[in-house]
């Protein structure tokens, strides 16, 4: 019953490169879609991600800078910068360990309940635990090997899956910002041209961190659209099994 205005938002949701600056897009919008985008899915419910919201005139000049001199990272009303976090995933499996123990109440765990305890005290620090002679990464790529040859496992080894699976969950939340700022009447561009460095710099981002994007929003303009969308056709891309 919600299809025809979800089609709406996906077919409005376009990447805008050129803003009108005289066009305010109010804290609240913003706000609102920042708080959908948490509510996004994500490996775990880990929630590795981390977003900073760029909004003072003299913050948005430097990231202008930092993305390159982008068109669609100038006049923009506000600045979303993506970031994941795999280096607080101990912070984050003991705070969803927490929830669990909280909603318990004294009363003994059912076996639900002691699945959810044991995968966030132990299965958790085994997926995300690193060392520098990578002797994790070796017992995960070996449990890996020898779980999957009588059948189906997740192939998990060292920190490239570890990266690409937080990277995942943070990109589903970029889009759901995106969506979210669609259905509030405005547009976005998500950037994926800027220095990383400088960046985690001006952030003040350790070095486990990693920017996944950033997002430019605005009221866009029809010089922002480069021309229609094209889209490889759908028996080119879709295969029924």
């Amino acid at each position: 019953m919600l299809a025809d205005s979800f089609e709406t938002i996906v077919q409005r949701r376009r990447s805008n490169r050129r803003f009108d600056p005289e066009v305010i897009v109010s804290d609240d919008i913003i706000e609102r879609s920042l708080k959908r985008a948490i509510l996004s899915p994500n490996s775990s419910n880990m929630q590795l991600w981390e977003f900073y919201w760029i909004q003072s005139p003299e913050e948005k000049a430097k990231f202008h800078a930092l993305c390159l001199g982008q068109s669609a990272a100038k006049n923009t009303a506000h600045l979303v910068v993506f970031v994941t976090r795999l280096d607080v995933w101990p912070q984050r499996a003991k705070w969803n360990l927490a929830r669990i123990q909280e909603s318990l109440q004294g009363k003994e765990p059912n076996k639900m309940e002691k699945r959810g305890l044991q995968y966030y005290s132990k299965l958790m620090p085994l997926l995300y635990r690193q060392d520098p002679l990578g002797f994790f990464t070796g017992i995960r790529k070996a449990m890996c090997f020898f779980m999957g040859i009588r059948k189906p496992f997740m192939r998990f080894g060292g920190k490239a899956d570890q990266r690409v699976m937080a990277h995942k969950s943070c990109a589903l939340a970029a889009q759901t910002f995106m969506l979210s700022i669609a259905a509030e009447g405005f547009e976005s561009c998500p950037m994926e041209g800027f220095d990383a460095v400088r960046v985690k710099k001006e952030l003040g981002l350790p070095s486990g961190a990693e920017i996944n994007m950033i997002i430019s929003v605005g009221k866009g303009t029809e010089e922002g659209i480069w021309g229609k969308r094209f889209r490889l056709p759908y028996e080119d891309v879709v295969f029924k099994r």
